[in-house]
């Protein structure tokens, strides 16, 4: 979706208010040349200081308003944001050293500190800039659920895959293979672990003593020495997630990043593009188990988060859907971007999609032409997407006192009008949009008859009994293709079919 992500997110609240599995931006850091969001902020200078008590005393910062200024930016959003979310849902907010600190601030406000899972800290750089004091080789990324205890629910479903390596021994039970862990309580006392002798070692265990005589009777734990173990099978192991931790190392570096778009794009398009690898990693974590959850990025910059998705796809399986947001923000006249022919930043997220769908489909066929006999085909994943524009309604309000004889504006066509009034209904826009014909009629049916537009002259009651027939959930007219009678009609074949299936149909002309 091309426009301000702020007007973005209030329009897309009724149809996708807690449907958002995850969320994951990249914001603007502040760091004075990449703040494009022009928000009317209320803080002057002289306020600030005023409140801040700091008359009389020298100011460092030209502007009183330069951290305020962000924090009035993110704060609407993120707040828009949290309506989106699943209850079990969670998000990831990447930011620097230079509004870390707001950031937090910003996020323990709106979602709540308990609501806290982590602040990550992601090695983004491998070399050493030497014109600071320590130079700054990691961002930090802010990781809060929408609900704590929803995602705690769930718990066993988060993490990235599990390490199948080191399961070396196998008793020719049926078990399977199985590698040997440790019993013992790490924290002791502290943990409230229970301490007891067993098998002739004494110490603070993970289990209380019944429960440990209980593994041992089923030859789960075993004597090592003078200490105890506990067989973990591989069969186990496969149905948990590895649990993740606060250092993310080996998630990929901006400059791997800035060379692989580089070469899918041909030529340098994007500065600081996030690596792919950040991006799945997040999506293994949260999505596993929702393999047809929709996930956002309302600062999307060059588009890493569609591609992430539709590699999890191809790998995982599963339908998970992307909504991006961003800005059409102009490129720089000396941008090396122009030379390709991009002008926006939003056509260079576009074509990343379109080019990383089109590679995966490509690599897909040529593995299934090199099946072994008996070998089945890989299934090439959903790689298809809509571009969309923020913009006024289309729709025209009459001015009192005025008959507005034709509603909809003269520069809109249908499919716009359509996609509005999937907004005020609510219904997703990834909804399929097709068009067929009743007795004749050229109209379109959303979803499969859950919603049903009339757009086009020719309109009759014989092609309104068969559409009511239907038991459409919405049906949309435009104003100016019915005459009075036709209006009364309508009203009447519809309220019919309401009666006799129970079933409300939500009629509606603009």
């Amino acid at each position: 979706i091309e426009g301000d992500n702020l007007e973005v997110l209030k329009l897309l609240q009724r149809g996708y208010h807690g449907k958002i599995k995850m969320v994951y931006i990249d914001p603007p850091y502040n760091t004075g040349h990449d703040f494009v969001y022009k928000d009317r902020f209320g803080d002057t200078l002289e306020n600030y200081i005023e409140q801040a008590g700091l008359m009389g005393q020298s100011n460092a910062d030209t502007s009183g308003s330069y951290h305020a200024n962000w924090c009035s930016m993110m704060y609407p959003r993120l707040r828009l944001a949290r309506e989106l979310l699943a209850d079990d849902g969670a998000i990831f907010v990447s930011i620097d050293d230079n509004e870390v600190t707001n950031l937090t601030k910003l996020m323990d406000e709106i979602f709540g500190e308990r609501n806290r899972i982590a602040l990550i800290c992601h090695k983004a750089r491998a070399s050493v800039s030497n014109d600071k004091i320590i130079s700054p080789n990691h961002n930090t990324i802010a990781f809060y659920a929408k609900n704590i205890e929803s995602l705690e629910a769930i718990r066993k479903t988060i993490g990235l895959d599990p390490n199948l390596e080191g399961f070396d021994l196998d008793d020719a039970d049926g078990r399977g293979a199985y590698r040997l862990v440790p019993v013992d309580g790490p924290g002791g006392a502290k943990k409230g672990n229970p301490f007891f002798e067993f098998l002739g070692v004494e110490g603070y265990w993970r289990f209380s003593k019944e429960t440990m005589q209980k593994k041992y009777e089923e030859g789960l734990v075993v004597k090592r020495g003078n200490s105890l173990y506990q067989k973990y099978y591989q069969s186990a192991a496969k149905q948990t997630r590895r649990t993740v931790t606060t250092w993310w190392d080996d998630a990929g570096l901006t400059s791997t990043a800035t060379s692989r778009l580089k070469e899918l794009m041909g030529g340098a398009t994007f500065d600081t593009p996030k690596p792919i690898e950040l991006l799945e990693r997040m999506l293994k974590m949260i999505t596993f188990s929702s393999d047809d959850c929709i996930v956002m990025d309302f600062f999307s910059g060059s588009a890493t988060l569609a591609h992430a998705v539709m590699n999890i796809n191809r790998e995982y399986g599963g339908q998970r859907k992307f909504i991006l947001v961003q800005l059409p923000e102009i490129l720089d006249s000396k941008a090396a971007a122009r030379e390709l022919g991009y002008d926006n930043l939003c056509q260079i997220g576009e074509e990343r999609i379109k080019r990383a769908g089109d590679l995966i489909v490509s690599e897909i066929n040529e593995s299934n032409k090199q099946l072994a006999l008996g070998e089945l085909p890989i299934t090439i994943p959903d790689v298809g997407f809509r571009v969309l524009k923020l913009d006024s309604s289309g729709i025209l309000c009459p001015e009192p006192g005025r008959l507005l004889l034709e509603r909809v504006k003269p520069d809109r066509t249908d499919q716009d009008i359509i996609f509005e009034m999937m907004l005020k209904w609510g219904l997703e826009l990834t909804y399929p949009i097709e068009k067929m014909e009743i007795n004749g009629y050229e109209c379109y049916s959303i979803a499969g008859d859950a919603l049903i537009c009339c757009m086009k002259p020719g309109l009759t009651v014989q092609t309104l009994n068969e559409i009511a027939e239907l038991e459409p959930d919405r049906v949309l007219m435009l104003d100016s293709i019915l005459d009075d009678t036709l209006k009364l009609n309508a009203l009447q074949i519809f309220k019919r079919v309401e009666e006799r299936t129970q079933k409300k149909i939500d009629l509606r002309t603009v």
